[in-house]
């Protein structure tokens, strides 16, 4: 699962040289990734399938305005460590397979990857996933328009009900733009 993110080296290539400014750190670092990466292999393909779903899904909700921030990223993190799901440095390597692919693959694979994990995911996990989605939305204190949109198509796509979605946006009706620009224009501001 992972070559395709990260590649294969033919097994008739040779081994690429050690760099010589490699200090320990540096071989630490690579040996952490390997570790989590055959931990996420280890993981059967369905549970597997699930989280990278999950995690673009979130992914998604972050590029909606086509900037992930500093914010939302560390609020993908949390929400991918929520309940021992993941543990941090497995879900910070998640965060950012799954940032680099809304980037680059967004729009093309972003209904069919949503579909997949509504296709995996329970009715309560789907739910959970939409609270994620908007409380990465709000993560710098507001919900643009651009965003807002984005929930509702994920919403959409999940198969969440008006009401469950009307209930998760309530509890985060102070954060959205148009609420804000609302009370800032009727406080005269």
């Amino acid at each position: 699962m992972f070559n395709r993110f990260f590649g294969s080296r033919p097994a008739s290539a040779p081994a690429a040289a050690p760099a010589a400014a490699a200090t320990p750190t540096a071989a630490g670092d690579t040996a952490t990734v390997r570790r989590i990466v055959a931990k996420l292999e280890a993981m059967p393909p369905e549970q597997a399938r699930l989280i990278a779903s999950a995690a673009y899904t979130l992914a998604r909700a972050a590029h909606a305005d086509l900037v992930i921030s500093d914010e939302e990223t560390a609020a993908i993190e949390r929400e991918l460590q929520r309940d021992g799901a993941l543990d941090e440095a497995t879900a910070v390597l998640v965060t950012q397979m799954a940032k680099l692919q809304a980037r680059t693959v967004g729009g093309t694979e972003d209904y069919v990857v949503t579909r997949e994990f509504k296709a995996l995911a329970s009715p309560a996990q789907r739910l959970d996933v939409m609270r994620a989605c908007f409380a990465i939305g709000a993560a710098n204190g507001t919900i643009s328009a651009e965003e807002a949109a984005v929930l509702n198509q994920i919403a959409g796509e999940l198969d969440i009900d008006a009401a469950s979605l009307n209930a998760i946006r309530a509890d985060y009706h102070d954060r959205l733009s148009s609420v804000q620009q609302v009370r800032r224009v009727s406080e005269g501001g």
